[in-house]
């Protein structure tokens, strides 16, 4: 049951972002893959376990037409003081990401494939900053299925 309402609620949360006709690819533990033909884009998508921070999710996408493979995006559980800021943390891995007012990437290819490396041998990330009303606020995602989703994008977008 707890599977069940964790995978419609990624299901859900990937089918609310506009797309012309997204197809799903699977779901393992908290993370789904999903595709969109045009452009075409396959991705793994999860949200932090904490009800609370649910407008956030993590992504982890392929861009075959603009040859990109395995980018992070961070979508920020809450406006990001302007001046802050954000760290995601896998064990004792540390990366500064470039953020936006909600969003959040890795600086570059090189530090994406580390992130990625990382998220394949961890148990949880999370992404830390101070919110527009500087308040501290810590996403976390469970890693429980992130490997396999990041794959099975990776791999629908070869075809």
């Amino acid at each position: 049951m707890k599977r069940t309402a964790a995978a419609a609620a990624i299901i859900g949360m990937a089918l609310a972002v506009p797309a012309v006709a997204r197809d799903t690819i699977g779901v393992w533990g908290r993370w789904g893959a999903f595709s969109d033909p045009s452009p075409r884009r396959c991705f793994a998508i999860s949200q932090p376990v904490d009800a609370d921070h649910r407008a956030g999710f993590a992504t982890v996408a392929n861009w075959p037409g603009q040859n990109i493979r395995s980018q992070l995006h961070i979508r920020l559980s809450r406006g990001r003081a302007s001046n802050a800021r954000v760290t995601l943390s896998i064990g004792e891995r540390r990366f500064d990401l470039v953020a936006g007012a909600g969003d959040a990437w890795a600086p570059d290819a090189r530090t994406d494939a580390a992130i990625v490396a990382a998220m394949r041998s961890g148990r949880s990330m999370s992404v830390e900053g101070l919110g527009r009303d500087g308040s501290a606020f810590a996403d976390v995602y469970a890693l429980s299925g992130a490997a396999t989703a990041i794959d099975a994008a990776a791999l629908a977008c070869r075809q």
